[in-house]
Order: structure tokens, then sequence, then C-alpha cells
């Protein structure tokens, strides 16, 4: 850990989660509470080195994650990773493909869970504000 990787990290957090979520972030890395070194690791490798890099830009690596994130099931994460694409220039539209996409790769159901976390964020943000999910719709 180098102070250096940190506020590098910290800084790209902010620009993607909004400084509120930075400063939030910064607190968590402060003593040895359980989960610090969590949060640092974070910080430092996912934020300070691997989304530093410059081999894809900010959009494109968010088309990675959520199409991870998909197929891992991993819903709450992808809630903030659907925030972070759409800080990043994500589209509804984008963000709608990337979902048609895992579908032959995850399956129905794993879409499906993603498409229903995909519309809260989406109707959180102000974007869509209509569409209902599949529960709301008695599919699910």
């Amino acid at each position: 850990m180098t102070i250096e990787r940190t506020e590098r990290g910290l800084k790209i957090f902010g620009e993607m989660m909004g400084e509120t979520r930075a400063t939030e972030m910064r607190a968590g890395l402060s003593g040895d509470h359980f989960g610090a070194a969590i949060g640092q690791l974070a910080v430092d490798y996912a934020f300070g080195d691997v989304w530093a890099r410059d081999g894809l830009a900010r959009k494109q690596r968010s088309l990675v994650v959520i199409g991870i994130l998909i197929a891992q099931r991993q819903i709450a994460e992808l809630k903030n990773h659907i925030r972070i694409g759409l800080a990043n220039g994500l589209t509804a539209r984008e963000i709608e493909e990337a979902l048609i996409q895992a579908i032959p790769y995850t399956g129905f159901p794993a879409v499906a869970s993603a498409t229903t976390a995909v519309v809260e964020v989406l109707r959180e943000q102000g974007i869509d504000t209509t569409t209902r999910t599949s529960e709301e719709r008695g599919m699910l």
C-alpha cells in the first residue's frame, strides 16, 4: 500500500461514485476495525491499479464489470456498477444491450434478476421512471 496508490484509487472512486461516497470510503479505511483492510484492498487494487489502467476506457471497463456481475448474480454489486457505468457514460440502451448479450451465456434467470436491478437504478437516477420490473408486473 502506498499513499499515492490510495489517493489515485479514491480520486477515481470519487469521479465515478461521487465525492460524498469517496469521503465515506476514505473514512472507512482509517483504523483497524472490521472491513477496513478489505476496503483498502478495493481502493488500492481495484480502483488505484485496475481502473487506473489506460488499456480500456472507463465506459468499456464498466461493460466488462457489468457482464461479470450478471454472470455471478451479484445483484447488490451490480447496482453499484450500473451507477458507475452511467457515470462513465453508458446509456440505458447500452446497458440493455449488455443484458441481452449476457442471455446466451448466463441464461434468462440471471438476466431477469439483473434487469430488475437495472430498472431500480434507472428509476433511482431519474432516467426511466415508467418501466416496471418483472416482479411488479407479476411475471416473477
